[in-house]
């Protein structure tokens, strides 16, 4: 293994939020993402990495980075790297049937 991701691991991870460590034997060390519902989203193989890459990549990705591991998260970074789910404008939100309601024309007023 590398002595670079060896660093990270013991010495970096534990100053970031929402980051854990799950140590598979055998397996090559690599970041896997998860959605809110911890479905994979990407795996990133971080073997050829330094240490440095690998933080500025952790970073990049929104975690945030305590000045120690005890350290509180303010409260806007609770959910990073979380980013909002999109919100779908009032004319493209789905119907109760499931279906997109009929666009209007701008000139067009149904509701008067």
């Amino acid at each position: 293994r590398s002595p670079q991701v060896k660093a990270f691991v013991s010495q970096d991870i534990p100053l970031y939020h929402n980051l854990e460590m799950k140590h598979l034997p055998g397996a090559d060390p690599e970041l896997v993402l998860l959605s809110h519902r911890y479905e994979e989203l990407e795996r990133i193989p971080l073997s050829d990495m330094t240490r440095e890459e690998i933080n500025q990549l952790v970073q990049e990705l929104g975690f945030y980075r305590k000045e120690t591991p005890d350290a509180l998260v303010p409260e806007e970074f609770q959910f990073a790297p979380a980013k909002p789910l999109p919100t779908l404008l009032p004319s493209q939100a789905p119907t109760g049937d499931g279906k997109t309601p009929p666009t209007h024309d701008k000139e067009e007023h149904p509701d008067l």
